[in-house]
């Protein structure tokens, strides 16, 4: 859903305090402080190794600022109510997949192609793509430039943005209502991966940014200490389905996929 379609009412709440049903009420997570401690990640800090990786992104923030559509730079033409602003999508990561060189569960398995491009170049990088013909997802590049590797972001906790977000889940769920947005959890906003992107308004034009460079699209510290990580099978996989390669906080709502996979420490 681009900005410039939404109603003004609704691109004003982003600047006021939530409700008391917020994230930000209900969990120290979102606390101002934390908030303004967020600062990118340098490229040198992200492990080399993809489940290493995949790991380390546990409890980090996925940052979108959208006052420029995703991949131009700082000139991007606003509209309206959204001319000069910058409004920010954030969350925690609570999620992630890895899926390393020689897995061929991984879409880069069949070697570079201009579709999955962006997995060959140094950790660090996006890569997202269109599936099931109705969502996109999103992966961080996860090696050195040339090795194709990725880890996939399957589930984001909301820290900035929430009424935006619910906006573009509602928008993609076609709910014509402006109030139905209202209705959707806070808990299913970005839970799974398709939901994450749609909630955090990435599309494939979001697909090569560089995340611990200057793009409206980038990796952040922590916004708190996070929890223990679990590690599970993957998700909706046929082959090399038996890999120990998700990684999640345990106990967060805000993780996919079923209970039973959710629920063992390391």
């Amino acid at each position: 859903m681009k900005l410039k379609t939404m109603p003004k009412k609704m691109l004003k709440k982003i600047t006021r305090p939530m409700k008391d049903d917020s994230v930000r009420d209900k969990n120290p997570v979102a606390t101002l402080d934390g908030l303004r401690k967020i600062q990118r990640l340098w490229r040198a800090e992200l492990p080399r190794d993809t489940l290493e990786l995949a790991r380390f992104l546990i409890g980090k923030t996925l940052v979108h600022d959208i006052s420029t559509p995703c991949g131009e730079n700082s000139r991007g033409r606003g509209t309206g109510a959204n001319r000069g602003r910058t409004i920010r999508l954030s969350g925690r990561i609570v999620e992630t997949e890895a899926y390393p060189p020689g897995d061929a569960a991984a879409h880069s398995f069949i070697g570079e192609t201009r579709r999955n491009r962006s997995l060959f170049l140094e950790r660090g990088f996006s890569y997202v793509y269109f599936t099931y013909g109705c969502w996109f997802a999103m992966n961080v590049s996860s090696e050195s430039h040339g090795t194709g590797a990725g880890v996939l972001l399957r589930g984001l906790e909301p820290l900035e943005g929430l009424e935006i977000m619910q906006a573009n889940r509602a928008a993609s769920n076609s709910i014509s209502n402006q109030d139905a947005s209202a209705r959707l959890r806070v808990t299913d906003l970005a839970r799974g991966p398709g939901r994450l992107a749609t909630a955090m308004q990435i599309d494939r034009s979001c697909d090569g940014l560089d995340l611990c460079g200057g793009s409206p699209l980038w990796l952040g510290t922590e916004a708190r200490p996070g929890g223990p990580i679990g590690v599970s099978i993957r998700i909706g996989i046929s082959r090399e389905a038996h890999r120990l390669y998700r990684f999640y906080e345990i106990g967060n709502p805000h993780v996919s996929g079923p209970r039973r996979l959710s629920l063992s420490a390391p």
